[in-house]
């Protein structure tokens, strides 16, 4: 039998704060020898097949600034759209990174290669994309979105079609900078912002 728990009121929320990085990425809050390596540290391995792009950004609050202490992790498919695990996945492809903005300019960099086409469920396909979620100081729940490149065909891509406001689709996508290089910034609030899904 489900009791009712209408006595009991909710904790306080707290946020990230900067534990996150210590306990996620010790290396890089300057905790040496914790692990061998730090869990997610590359997103692909040397010999990665497909085209090896490098994303560079920043994490913006509702006044414009960069916020430094962003923590991110990406999930991605293989330069073919298969993921980890899968038949025929690429194993130089690890699916997974985590990266840090710098502690100095807030900027942060995606080392990794483009990823493909990748089926949708139901049938058809999503646009090739990288999904990130996000967290900081301040961000009481991780934010979950994605980054679709400028570049590629998002026509029919499930979830950039469900925004209704078409407009704020390109929050999501990533611009060609130079060879192999594309810009996405993630803004919080405010003008531009940032597409963020319910996951």
């Amino acid at each position: 039998m489900v009791q009712k728990l209408d006595t009991l009121q909710e904790t306080p929320s707290q946020t990230a704060g900067p534990y996150v990085h210590i306990g996620c990425i010790p290396s890089f809050a300057g905790l040496e020898g914790i692990y061998p390596e730090d869990l997610g540290k590359r997103a692909i391995e040397d010999g990665a097949s497909g085209e090896i792009i490098t994303i560079t950004g920043s994490v913006y609050d509702g006044t414009g600034w960069a916020l430094r202490d962003a923590m991110i992790e990406s999930w991605q498919p293989d330069a073919a759209g298969r993921f980890p695990g899968q038949p025929g996945a690429d194993p130089k492809v690890n699916g997974f990174c985590r990266f840090a903005a710098d502690g100095e300019t807030g900027a942060f960099t995606l080392r990794t290669v483009k990823p493909g086409p990748v089926p949708a469920r139901g049938g058809g396909m999503q646009a090739p994309h990288i999904s990130l979620w996000i967290t900081a100081r301040g961000i009481n729940t991780g934010l979950q979105t994605r980054i679709y490149f400028d570049d590629a065909d998002n026509a029919g891509d499930p979830i950039l079609s469900r925004i209704e406001q078409a407009h704020r689709r390109d929050t999501l996508i990533a611009r060609r900078t130079g060879a192999g290089s594309y810009c996405f910034d993630i803004r919080l609030q405010g003008d531009g912002e940032t597409v963020f899904l319910d996951l």
